[in-house]
C-alpha cells in the first residue's frame, strides 16, 4: 500500500524544472505587447499540434489561441475581434495587415463531435454543447469558420485570414484557403 505522505514527481514538477532552465537564460523581458508578425494562430488543443514547433513561432511572434478543433467559436470570435481592436489602437505605424491563420489537423478529436450520440453523451454528462466544434470535413469547416469571421461585424474587413490543415502523420501544413482580406 502506498504511503499518502510520499511525494511522487508529477508532470507539473517536470514542467516547472523546465521553466527554471528557461528562466536562467531568459533575455526577452522587453518584448512588445503586440505580436511581431501581427498574427493570430487559431488551432486545436491537441498536444500534437503545437504551433511553436509546427510553425517555428518564437516568443513575441504571434498570438496563439487554442480550442477543440481550432474552430471559430463565439469565444474565439470575441478574442479575435478584441485583438484586432487592440492592434488598431496601439499600433499607429501599421507595418502591415493583421492576420488570422486558422490551422486544423488530421486525426482530430473534434471529428468525434460530429456523432450525434457522442454529442448527447457530452451534453448529458457535462452540459456542454460540442456541436459547434464538430468537424466532418476539414476543408468545409475551415471555409465556414472564415465565413463566420467575414460575417462578424466586430471583425474589420481589412483582417487577412487563411486556412490550413496540418497532417499529424507527416508534419506538413497544407494551405486550403489562401490568405485574403475578409472584405
Amino acid at each position: 500500500m502506498s504511503n499518502p505522505t510520499t511525494t511522487h514527481p508529477t508532470s507539473t514538477t517536470a514542467l516547472m524544472d523546465r521553466n527554471r532552465l528557461f528562466a536562467q537564460g531568459f533575455s526577452d523581458a522587453d518584448l512588445p505587447i503586440l505580436p511581431k508578425l501581427r498574427t493570430v494562430v487559431l488551432t486545436c488543443v491537441d498536444a500534437r499540434v503545437d504551433p511553436a514547433h509546427v510553425l517555428g513561432i518564437d516568443l513575441g511572434d504571434a498570438v496563439v489561441m487554442r480550442n477543440n478543433g481550432g474552430r471559430v467559436t463565439n469565444e474565439a470570435l470575441q478574442e479575435i475581434a478584441t485583438l484586432t481592436f487592440m492592434v488598431a489602437m496601439l499600433d499607429d505605424d501599421s507595418p502591415g495587415p493583421f492576420e488570422v491563420m486558422i490551422m486544423q489537423h488530421t486525426q482530430c478529436g473534434a471529428e468525434r463531435f460530429a456523432d450525434p450520440q457522442f454529442q448527447q453523451v457530452i451534453k448529458g454528462k457535462l452540459g456542454i454543447d460540442v456541436a459547434g466544434s464538430a468537424i466532418t470535413d476539414h476543408e468545409e469547416s475551415l471555409r465556414n469558420d472564415i465565413e463566420r469571421l467575414r460575417n462578424a461585424p466586430e471583425v474589420p474587413p481589412h483582417v487577412v485570414v487563411s486556412g490550413f490543415i496540418y497532417d499529424v502523420a507527416t508534419g506538413q501544413a497544407r494551405e486550403i484557403v489562401p490568405a485574403a482580406a475578409l472584405g
